[in-house]
């Protein structure tokens, strides 16, 4: 009977989430793999938001220490994953994000431009794409760090154009090297490295590298899901099930590998934790937190409502579901903030916190738009309350 399983307040959810996703300032991270761990992964598909997640979480250091994880020590780095997006993950769990996901993307992705190039009647097969890509890394082997465009100049093959959806009303002409490119990355023989500009950039220059360590399928997720469940849980099936993009059979029996117990949340609904991850948890120190578009606190699961009332989401997310910037105290989104042009940090709360957070949330922006300096930050997705903040 559900009665009988351990309670897990709403409350306690948010002090986990603070506690946990190491916003509370008295559990910042010490490194930056430290932070990324913390919720498992940290989104890339922004380049900045790699940035001010991995700051909201860390004790110190400027935007010079998160780059020195990327490109310099390489502690951390970004791969094609869950949901077919782009992570940035410590070189510990790549691995593991690598075997449970990375690898059915790049199989994915090598079988669709090989049905592309068939498609497109040049003659350009299976084997022209092995030349092509070990032309590319001979490239890299011989020019270091290169761009996309670089890389075109040095290879003739990436120069190499195709017709798409040849006869249909969507035909058009393409080039094959940002494919090319992908197919690379997703295989794991190629990195991002430094991009051009700042640290704001998408830019990125490539540099060949060795394919992660295999590790058996069914012990890289069951890593995830152990690792997702101690950041993330209480959660659900179907949280677990959106936060990866894996199919709900591999979903479950990954989750099933945890050994995850069943805890009882105040809706009374069910939901799983890690093994023994059912005391009860004290609340941290007061804590703020202005996170970015796609900070994994609030990508985290596919239910929000212990963190976010739902009247905010129309001004919070855009039309796909993405988060925009957010402003978080206690464990719960209380409003968002954009930078305008000059470099301010605006913000708006859409509910009544109080007046200490009002406090912290201003100490907080001009916190924060010291640390970004002259960079200047527009997220790639666009939310009604980050646009209206800066017009």
């Amino acid at each position: 009977m559900s009665h009988a399983l351990p309670l897990i307040t709403q409350a306690e959810r948010r002090h986990r989430l603070g506690r946990r996703h190491r916003l509370a300032p008295s559990a910042r991270a010490a490194t930056v793999p430290q932070a990324a761990d913390a919720v498992v992964a940290l989104h890339a598909t922004d380049a900045a938001t790699v940035f001010l997640s991995a700051r909201a979480r860390l004790t110190e250091g400027d935007p010079a220490t998160i780059e020195r994880a990327l490109y310099g020590d390489v502690s951390l780095v970004r791969l094609l994953s869950m949901r077919n997006t782009l992570f940035a993950v410590s070189t510990e769990l790549a691995p593991y994000v690598d075997s449970s996901t990375a690898r059915a993307i790049a199989v994915k992705e090598r079988r669709s431009l090989l049905k592309h190039l068939e498609e497109d009647g040049q003659g350009l097969d299976a084997a022209w794409l092995a030349e092509a890509e070990k032309a590319t890394l001979d490239a890299l082997d011989a020019r270091g760090p290169s761009t996309g465009g670089q890389l075109s100049t040095a290879v003739p093959a990436l120069r190499q154009k195709i017709t798409v959806g040849r006869g249909k009303k969507y035909e058009a002409q393409t080039g094959v090297a940002t494919r090319v490119i992908r197919l690379l990355a997703a295989d794991g023989r190629i990195r991002r490295d430094r991009p051009r500009g700042t640290w704001t950039s998408s830019q990125y220059r490539w540099v060949h590298t060795e394919p992660w360590p295999a590790v058996p399928v069914a012990e890289a997720r069951a890593e995830i899901a152990r690792r997702w469940l101690r950041a993330y849980g209480p959660a659900s099936e179907a949280d677990f099930k959106w936060w990866t993009g894996w199919t709900l059979t591999d979903v479950r029996k990954a989750l099933a590998a945890t050994g995850a117990e069943h805890v009882r949340l105040e809706d009374g609904t069910t939901a799983l934790v890690s093994p023994g991850d059912t005391l009860p948890e004290p609340a941290p120190e007061p804590w703020v937190a202005l996170l970015p578009a796609l900070d994994p606190s609030g990508m985290g699961w596919a239910d929000r409502g212990f963190h976010l009332d739902p009247g905010y989401r129309a001004a919070l997310f855009d039309y796909a579901g993405n988060i925009g910037p957010t402003v978080w105290w206690n464990g719960q989104i209380v409003g968002g903030w954009a930078q305008c042009g000059d470099g301010r940090i605006v913000w708006r709360l859409l509910g009544s916190p109080g007046k200490a957070a009002e406090r912290a949330v201003t100490a907080e922006a001009g916190r924060l738009a010291e640390w970004i300096g002259d960079a200047r930050i527009t997220p790639r997705f666009r939310t009604p309350l980050e646009r209206e903040l800066v017009s």
